[in-house]
């Protein structure tokens, strides 16, 4: 700020994460955004909440405070599915989880309150806040919680991929206009706004999971800019008003966000405590596009990122490779290229840019759309490009691509996964069939197990054809809702006879608010049929269906989970 005659800052960031200064950092996105648009910007990383220092350190801001919990939701972040504390976190300097606190948001504000009386308005964002904006079920107490909004007494929440409304709030703000239509933005209102569409109250939610069920489905069909409407929820004698999502950047907009000159570092103030292992994955990839139309149940992209995929030009990415390669710790391997999902690049169905998606159907689910044109042209052209720039040895997909597509691409899907083979992988391709089983494969919103064998022959016939030692690494869950030890036994017998080996990337399912999975975690009930729906609830039995899998044996689990309600063990029947 001294170097700068900055003698006050106009936004300060607060975030559970250390200081990356990273384009796959949301909080640096934010702050390099909000510089490039001239406002004064600084960042405090997971700062002491128990004594002021930090958070006093770079004085009141004049137009609001900014509070993420970071890249991760903290209680994710902090504790396991079955309740054990982590002891590592690969955004903390050292990689010992000893920075980030429970519930980070709502700890952040009321830190600032605590400091700072009448102070300027405090604006939540990031994943945590997006996924618990509305009444949501919170898997670590077990029961509704209210919009982080308001157990955060804060003044607004930016949700989604927010830098259009991050913006257009600074401006209002500063020239003291009233930002309540701004898009992708929650707000407390004393009166139920004109125009909104209510939902079931907190209270109804809290107290009925019919009610919460009811509102869920109207939420989540309230994801789409083109096609969402206002939403208001009672949380108190107060409403929760959410404004539609804004709509997606433009080309131009995109390229321009991630043109901006990032340092691809951890910050020297925090870097003297140690190394952050995120960089490790981070610090010379690629993001090539947005979005995903897989809207896999557990997975939460849909909610925060939107179901509609928006991509950068191919000029934009391959000038961004170009300064990859110039960095002075650049040696030669572009560690990653793509987005939540790597093979999403450039295909999108036209409908949904003025329609939106379909109200009654999944883009991939249960089979790929007829109307989806699913050409991956468009990356084989980009991935040739990209390797052939000076400097540059290898290109890396580790984001994961979906099976499903490639098979589904009668024209250049074989061509995409020669190249990919050849070209593209480091020692292992990642996959995520997530199961074997049909029926927890429909509750998972995942293809058939059929389609992994195929693609796996393929896979399997093109390294062998090329000499290469590489294989596919797959990732699967246990206890998700739906799924037995009958199941996991199945999964296991499948893996190997099927797959030839058991994957070491077994997890249990964890209910990530607002997520399909969670509601059915809760209600124990598929929410598409209304069919009964078995749930393993107890870390007994979770530990038991993870180590069924993994060793063949049923481990004895003593230890009880530490949010779980003490409920005997309930019987149900399958989705």
């Amino acid at each position: 700020m001294r170097q700068l005659g900055w003698d006050r800052l106009d936004v300060i960031l607060i975030t559970g994460d250390s200081y990356i200064d990273s384009p796959f950092i949301g909080v640096a996105v934010i702050g390099k955004v909000l510089v490039n648009a001239g406002f004064r910007v600084g960042i405090i990383a997971q700062p002491d909440t128990e004594t002021d220092q930090d958070i006093r350190r770079l004085g009141e801001p004049a137009l609001f405070w900014g509070v993420t919990g970071g890249c991760v939701d903290s209680m994710v972040a902090n504790w396991t599915a079955t309740g054990k504390k982590r002891q590592k976190d690969d955004y903390t300097p050292g990689g010992i989880n000893n920075r980030r606190p429970d519930r980070a948001v709502i700890v952040y504000a009321n830190l600032i309150r605590k400091y700072f009386k009448n102070t300027a308005p405090i604006v939540l964002g990031g994943i945590e806040a997006s996924l618990r904006r509305m009444a949501h079920y919170d898997f670590w107490s077990n029961k509704i919680r209210r919009s982080v909004l308001f157990d955060a007494k804060a003044d607004y929440l930016a949700y989604g991929m927010a830098e259009n409304t991050v913006l257009e709030l600074a401006r209002c703000i500063e020239t003291g206009s009233d930002p309540a239509g701004i898009r992708g933005l929650c707000r407390i209102s004393a009166t139920l706004a004109p125009g909104c569409r209510e939902l079931p109250s907190y209270k109804d939610c809290a107290a009925d999971k019919a009610s919460f069920e009811k509102m869920f489905h109207a939420f989540y069909r309230n994801n789409d800019p083109v096609t969402a409407v206002p939403l208001a929820q009672k949380q108190d004698t107060r409403y929760l008003i959410q404004n539609p999502p804004p709509y997606c950047l433009s080309q131009k907009e995109l390229d321009a966000v991630y043109a901006i000159d990032y340092e691809r570092a951890l910050h020297p103030f925090y870097a003297i405590h140690g190394t952050v292992r995120a960089l490790d994955t981070i610090a010379f990839s690629i993001t090539t596009h947005r979005g995903c139309y897989g809207e896999c149940n557990f997975c939460a992209i849909a909610v925060h990122q939107g179901r509609q995929v928006s991509w950068r030009s191919r000029a934009a990415i391959l000038a961004e490779a170009r300064e990859i390669s110039a960095h002075p710790q650049f040696k030669g391997i572009i560690s990653d290229v793509g987005g939540p999902t790597a093979n999403m690049y450039a295909i999108e169905c036209a409908r949904k840019k003025t329609r939106g998606p379909c109200p009654d159907k999944r883009c991939l689910f249960p089979l790929p759309c007829k109307t989806l044109s699913i050409d991956h042209s468009p990356q084989i052209s980009l991935l040739r490009d990209l390797r052939r720039l000076p400097g540059i040895r290898k290109v890396v997909i580790a984001s994961g691509i979906r099976h499903d597509m490639v098979l589904a691409d009668r024209e250049n899907g074989m061509q995409y996964l020669e190249e990919v083979v050849r070209y593209h992988v480091s020692g292992q391709l990642k996959l995520a069939p997530e199961h074997s089983e049909t029926h927890v494969l429909e509750q998972m919103g995942k293809p058939a197990a059929q389609t992994v064998l195929e693609f796996k022959r393929l896979f399997d016939r093109l390294t062998k054809k090329h000499g290469l030692n590489q294989f596919l690494t797959y990732y699967l869950i246990a206890a998700h809702p739906g799924c037995t030890e009958k199941d996991m036994a199945a999964l296991r017998t499948f893996s190997l006879k099927k797959l030839a080996l058991l994957p070491e990337q077994v997890q249990v399912f964890t209910p990530t608010p607002s997520t399909w999975s969670a509601l059915m975690y809760w209600t124990e009930k598929d929410p598409f049929t209304g069919r009964p729906c078995f749930v393993e609830k107890t870390v007994r039995g979770k530990e038991r269906q993870k180590h069924m899998f993994s060793s063949g044996k049923d481990k004895k689990v003593k230890k009880q989970h530490p949010f779980e309600n003490k409920k005997k063990k309930q019987k149900g029947k399958k989705c």
